[in-house]
């Protein structure tokens, strides 16, 4: 399996990298990674990763103007791309074929093979152009995937938030890497 990782410059970088970290532990999987210099930027911002650290995650990274790498083609057979997190200009870039860069050729190259797109938007509150946008990105085939916590779990930590959102998302690739504790109903007491 060949999965393409989008870091863009939204708030949340966390969420592809531990994308990263898990697809590290999966031999099945090849991470193709691209990543814009907001992604770069808020690296260094929110996380005590260095960005070396993170490339070093990847099976191969690609840079964020080689419109000539292997993402960049419909012919390179892939899995799908994942974009956590999304931005809103990346998000545009998408719904608008604004191919100006390799994460937006990227994600366009899923879409118009009928790939598996999987966007995770981290931003609020959102604006109805936010919303438009989102919206024609379904309609384009895009599934979006907001990080959001999901609390029937009964997180305790930051980490398991952030687990549970992307095993969530690996779930919609038909990975199971462990971390997503299951619904499982509600239990009555007799």
């Amino acid at each position: 399996m060949r999965i393409t990782i989008g870091l863009s410059g939204a708030s949340g970088l966390i969420y592809g990298i531990r994308m990263l970290e898990i697809l590290k532990t999966v031999p099945e999987v090849e991470t193709h990674l691209v990543l814009s210099q907001g992604a770069k930027m808020n690296i260094a911002i929110e996380t005590q990763w260095a960005l070396s650290d993170v490339l070093a995650l990847a099976d191969h990274v690609h840079p964020i103007n080689d419109m000539a790498a292997s993402i960049a083609s419909g012919s390179f057979r892939t899995d799908g791309m994942i974009v956590a997190p999304c931005s809103m200009k990346t998000l545009s870039g998408i719904v608008h074929s604004y191919a100006d860069n390799l994460l937006v050729r990227a994600a366009d190259v899923v879409l118009k093979e009928r790939r598996r797109l999987v966007l995770m938007p981290r931003e609020s509150p959102l604006h109805a152009g936010h919303c438009e946008l989102l919206l024609k990105a379904c309609q384009l085939g895009a599934i979006i995937a907001p990080p959001m916590p999901a609390l029937y779990n009964n997180p305790q930590t930051i980490d398991d938030i952030i687990n549970h959102s992307v095993g969530r998302v690996l779930d919609l690739f038909d990975i199971d890497a462990g971390i997503v504790k299951r619904w499982e109903g509600v239990r009555k007491s007799t």
